[in-house]
């Protein structure tokens, strides 16, 4: 056990203490799960908070790398690039959300792993589960010559409170956050659950455009506007008001209504703002600033005195015209790398670190919400050099966000979810634009975006044209199939279209589709019109009756019941899950984890973190009742509901506490967390715990 401490030794004592913390606990409760002696479930909610998530295949994990609004240093990418040749299998796979992920792990070594990553300050922690999961930005913040201020600062702002913050740990879902740089919204606010876009007001005052509740999934939803301008100074107490009205009011029990858009369809815009108002006596006042990163030197720019010469001038220059754009500094050029679905050798990363340290800002290296990097600060003398190293490599391909840069998630290849493949029919698809429609190169009015499933992971709802995997049957045979959706994309300041779904159809006639889309459009479209305004202006029948012929199922042939990169023929399958072996009291599951929460709580007090341990305080008296509740067969789904169901099942003599438990219980949001009150509430929570267990153990004797 504790095979990590080596690893932790060399990290500045405040941040060991935390991370060894954190990694002690991950230990211990794999060796309890791996005994039998904790729930699988709560053992999934504990392992995903800390970047493990469960894959495809038997017996491994995906690690999930929680990178603050995609930026790296080339130390960090090398890091992690020699932690997936150590711990994986040599590929490091760049995320819609600006994360990297790294794919057959043992379960056993992620302690380990996690404790590497730390001496270059990386952190899994909630980069997966019920929590608040990586803060993106738009990966051109700070080198963008139409932003009114850079917001990367704030992005890791949000980022670095939020982490850790005991009442964003087990929310009802996740929560997923977005900074846009500017009015172009290029970070997608409008589908997140809370989207920033800045604004300058006419006192020269920087805030943002606040948008909340959206999501895509199964049930994508556009966002609400929470505010036209929110002072930059209070995005933090703003965000913490959201997320105690999502923990105390959001839905627990049915994962599919218990994201944030549904709790804000349920009661309102109006009625969500209103809560979180009640909530301000416990919020306390923190300053934005002071979470803000490290500030470094600035770069020095690396200037040539020689103009290198290319082997291929056109390449070259389609090269400069799809990949490079002016920075709002001077002579300086942004250079996109297109890494195709995200997918990069790990050997390969550490290239790019090595071009980059040559080149580029060593520090600034960013993941773009489309699964490839953009590089910093190249002075214009050096274009030719560094388009001849990446050439080299073979990392300066065009066509970076366009038709020809297809975002896929994982698909099959090592999802649970999956129903069909999505990474090879994407390689396939973009065969066919290079060599069939290489002018769409260019195009950057059409975004390709393909899921493995429903579930929207490869953001196929926001995709001028996009596709999930789906299956259907054929007697009793079931055929790899695809969704197609069209007419989805951003518009501008924080307003969205959601694609519609025009036809089911099998997998393997992907690329005729592309092929009929695109040569209806060479044949019928107007000059200058975009892809969103052919599509309203032709409609959605126009489209499907184009591709029916392809949905034409007795035209099927032996290879449309096989999937891509597969041989056999195809069936739907889940994944394996890890398995407790044992039957698990789940009653005393949930007693330890609120004995968990009341030492976490008298640790915060100790420490001077008044408002944490008086939010863990409440989150023990909400797991504790929960328990009770449960040896009555009562089950509830938000912790409201718990609370009126213990007030109506126990009177004030059988809770063995002397005021109304809603009483006791919301003074979290009544009185302000400071020592006084933080030191009564915890008494009152171990109180009500112990009561709570003598009243278990009174049940039990009574049994007997």
């Amino acid at each position: 056990m504790q095979s990590f401490r080596t690893e932790l030794e060399y990290l500045p004592e405040d941040r060991r203490i935390v991370v060894e913390k954190d990694l002690i606990d991950l230990e211990h409760k794999i060796f309890l799960f791996r005994q039998g002696k904790i729930d699988e479930e709560k053992f999934r909610s504990l392992r995903l908070a800390r970047g493990v998530y469960g894959q495809r295949q038997h017996g491994v994990q995906m690690v999930r790398i929680k990178i603050p609004f995609g930026k790296l240093s080339t130390t960090q990418l090398r890091r992690i690039s020699d932690i997936s040749d150590e711990y994986s299998n040599g590929n490091l796979h760049l995320t819609t959300r600006q994360d990297i992920q790294i794919h057959h792990v043992s379960l056993d070594r992620t302690p380990e792993l996690w404790a590497k990553l730390e001496q270059d300050d990386i952190t899994l922690r909630e980069a997966c589960g019920n929590t608040v999961r990586n803060v993106t930005a738009s990966a051109e913040a700070g080198i963008d010559p139409s932003e009114p201020f850079d917001v990367s600062d704030y992005a890791y702002a949000v980022f670095n409170y939020f982490l850790r913050q005991p009442f964003c740990q087990e929310l009802g879902r996740k929560v997923k956050i977005a900074f846009s740089n500017s009015d172009k919204d290029t970070s997608y606010t409008f589908i997140h659950d809370i989207g920033f876009i800045p604004k300058i007001d006419d006192q020269g005052k920087k805030g943002f455009k606040i948008l909340i509740g959206g999501g895509l999934g199964a049930q994508p939803f556009l966002a609400h506007v929470a505010h036209q301008f929110l002072d930059a100074s209070e995005i933090l107490t703003f965000v913490e008001g959201v997320l105690r009205v999502f923990d105390r009011h959001g839905e627990l029990a049915s994962r599919h209504k218990a994201r944030l858009k549904y709790l804000i369809q349920k009661i309102g815009v109006d009625a969500f703002l209103e809560l979180i108002k009640e909530e301000n006596n416990a919020i306390k006042s923190v300053k934005v600033k002071d979470y803000f990163p490290e500030k470094l030197a600035n770069a020095e720019v690396i200037t040539f005195d020689v103009k290198g010469t290319v082997s291929n001038e056109n390449h070259y220059q389609e090269w400069l015209d799809t990949n490079t754009f002016k920075q709002k500094q001077a002579d300086l050029y942004g250079v996109y790398i297109k890494v195709q679905l995200g997918n990069i050798p790990s050997e390969k990363a550490r290239i790019l670190a090595d071009i980059i340290d040559t080149f580029a800002d060593s520090s600034d290296l960013r993941i773009t919400i489309n699964q490839n990097f953009i590089i910093k600060n190249i002075h214009f003398s050096g274009l030719t050099h560094l388009f001849n190293a990446l050439e080299s490599v073979g990392l300066a391909t065009t066509g970076f966000a366009s038709v020809a840069d297809i975002t896929a998630c994982p698909g099959t290849d090592t999802c649970n979810l999956a129903i069909s493949n999505s990474t090879h029919i994407s390689m396939a698809m973009e065969q066919v634009i290079r060599d069939e429609y290489p002018d769409l190169v260019h195009n950057k009015d059409i975004q390709i975006k393909i899921s493995g499933c429903m579930n929207a992971c490869g953001q196929h709802s926001l995709a001028q044209i996009g596709f999930h995997g789906s299956s259907f049957k054929i007697g009793t045979t079931v055929v790899p199939a695809v969704q197609l959706l069209l007419g989805g994309g951003k518009l501008f300041d924080g307003n969205g279209r959601i694609s519609d779904k025009i036809i089911k159809v099998a997998s393997k006639r992907t690329p005729d589709i592309l092929r009929y889309i695109f040569d209806d459009l060479k044949k019928n479209s107007i000059i200058d019109e975009t892809f969103n305004e052919y599509y309203d202006r032709v409609g959605k029948d126009y489209f499907y009756q184009l591709l029916k012929p392809l949905a034409d199922n007795t035209t099927l042939s032996e290879n449309d019941y096989i999937d891509w990169g597969s041989e056999k023929k195809f069936h739907t399958a889940i994944g394996v899950g890890e398995c407790a072996g044992a039957v698990i009291d789940l009653v005393s599951t949930l007693f330890l984890e609120s004995e968990e929460k009341l030492q976490w709580a008298k640790e915060s007090l100790e420490e001077g973190r008044f408002g944490d341990s008086a939010y863990y305080s409440y989150a023990a008296f909400i797991n504790t009742a929960k328990t009770i509740l449960l040896l009555k067969d009562v089950k509830t789904n938000t912790h409201h509901g718990i609370i009126s169901e213990f007030t109506e099942h126990f009177s004030e003599d059988e809770a063995w506490i002397d005021q109304p438990f809603k009483d006791i219980v919301l003074q979290i949001n009544k009185l302000t967390p400071d020592a006084v009150f933080a030191g009564q509430y915890l008494d009152q929570a171990q109180n009500f715990y112990s009561g709570a267990k003598n009243y278990r153990t009174q049940l039990n004797q009574v049994a007997i």
